[in-house]
């Protein structure tokens, strides 16, 4: 796979000069990031973008791996031929009108398979929107956003996502909201040669990849997929589209997928250790709060810190729904506690600090009662709600040490808005803490995650 995330000279096939065209910002996106040789294609123009212009592949004088293809479908049997002369390794096919459409479009789609095949040459597509590389800055894609290089930035959770509007839409959302820094982007249409299995299997060999999201409507050798994720270390987020007979219908016109029987994937997803998700939303949350989580050094239960008590009482009731247990704190915490509690008040868990905060302040209540419930053995991860508009992340700087020191898993839920709690949020998520917008996020996500330290641990 490396000719397609780092390949040696591109040629943007279809290349435009006019900004109402797709051909234009794939060509300006592969000019934004990629520093190799790259060779507009389009019988129309001398010059694109200020770099040379050639009328067809036959005339660009060198050697190159990669291809971006972006013209109508009929013609990409001829273009495989004409790359196969050119020592191109693989073409992205960003186009519609395979086997999506209908019987003309498949026959046309296997007739391209089949030649890529006899010319050693992969095929990522077709009707998709290409792929991304965070380190890299490699932007090989129609994505249509002048501000993508500036909102882009590198991480460790990648994404393999079938439909391509979506993965467009998708990045953006993860670009605009920040908090998630991105590895590689691939966005797979129809999978007519490459698909999620192998790239899977990629990714999970990727130094640069810690978590791996997924958006699929069918599952490629899925025995081969099974095995792969079932001895991943890396967490694997799964939205499986086609659940319903009318989505399964909807799949089949759009990508040509098969979605096959939603039962037993699901099952197949809970033998192999895949962390479903439901929502498009949700996958971003999910995904991103294991790309900020580590550790978990053992199993006891979650402890919960509140400013409000119908937040614990919500909190815990979301908890036992999911299988979790609200830890016992011990004795000696509960005792402790008490120096950052008003004498009228005996702290009890959920610890509900209100009345606390009223009397010492957020810095001395936060600061020491999270030590204290932290360093607690019955605790094994913590839910912390926090009121972004009156609080410094200063404030929580035991709790940034603590969580990685003792292997305690935190999430955080945040009640704020504007600019305050956007730079709160920004500033605490890349202190290694995830911030969810909703209680219930936050406990699905501790809940993902601490089933898939059990299944790292086994």
């Amino acid at each position: 796979m490396n000719f397609f995330f780092d390949p040696d000279g591109v040629a943007v096939i279809g290349a435009s000069a006019d900004p109402r065209k797709v051909g234009y910002y794939i060509l300006k996106n592969t000019l934004g990031g990629y520093r190799g040789r790259v060779y507009p294609v389009n019988p129309r123009y001398e010059t694109l973008q200020g770099v040379k212009c050639y009328p067809d592949v036959e005339s660009i004088p060198e050697s190159f791996e990669l291809a971006v293809y972006f013209i109508p479908a009929p013609f990409l049997p001829d273009t495989i031929r004409a790359c196969a002369k050119k020592g191109v390794k693989g073409i992205i096919i960003e186009s519609a009108g395979f086997a999506e459409v209908g019987e003309t479009g498949r026959r046309l789609q296997d007739e391209s398979v089949r030649l890529s095949k006899e010319f050693g040459i992969r095929l990522w597509g077709p009707n998709c929107m290409g792929l991304l590389d965070g380190y890299k800055r490699h932007v090989f894609s129609f994505i249509i956003n002048d501000q993508v290089f500036k909102l882009l930035k590198p991480g460790n959770a990648s994404f393999i996502v079938q439909s391509g509007m979506l993965s467009a839409g998708f990045l953006m959302m993860i670009l605009e909201r920040g908090g998630l820094g991105i590895s590689k982007m691939c966005s797979i249409g129809n999978k007519c040669d490459v698909h999620e299995t192998e790239l899977l299997e990629y990714l999970i060999d990727d130094d640069s990849t810690d978590v791996i999201g997924m958006y699929v409507e069918s599952i490629m050798e899925p025995k081969r997929f099974m095995e792969c994720a079932k001895s991943s270390r890396k967490p694997i987020v799964m939205l499986k589209g086609g659940q319903s007979p009318a989505g399964a219908r909807a799949a089949a016109s759009h990508t040509a997928s098969m979605a096959g029987d939603y039962t037993i994937m699901h099952h197949a997803f809970e033998q192999c250790g895949v962390i479903e998700v439901f929502d498009i939303n949700e996958l971003m949350d999910i995904t991103r709060g294991f790309s900020k989580t580590r550790l978990l050094s053992h199993d006891a239960g979650t402890a919960i810190f509140t400013f409000s008590g119908g937040g614990g009482i919500i909190t815990s009731d979301l908890l036992h729904a999911r299988g979790m247990p609200v830890a016992e704190l011990t004795p000696q915490s509960l005792k402790d506690l008490e120096e950052i509690f008003p004498e009228w008040m005996a702290p009890s868990h959920p610890v509900d600090i209100w009345p606390a905060i009223e009397r010492y302040g957020y810095e001395k209540v936060y600061g020491r009662g999270i030590e204290i419930i932290m360093n607690d053995p019955n605790v094994d991860s913590l839910i912390v709600h926090l009121f972004a508009s009156r609080m410094e992340v200063a404030h929580l700087s035991n709790l940034i040490t603590m969580k990685d020191k003792l292997g305690k898993p935190v999430v955080a839920w945040c009640a704020g808005n504007g600019e305050k709690l956007r730079n709160f949020r920004s500033d605490l998520e890349n202190a290694g803490i995830p911030v969810f917008d909703e209680i219930v996020r936050g406990v699905d996500f501790l809940a993902a995650f601490k089933k898939h330290a059990k299944k790292s641990k086994r």
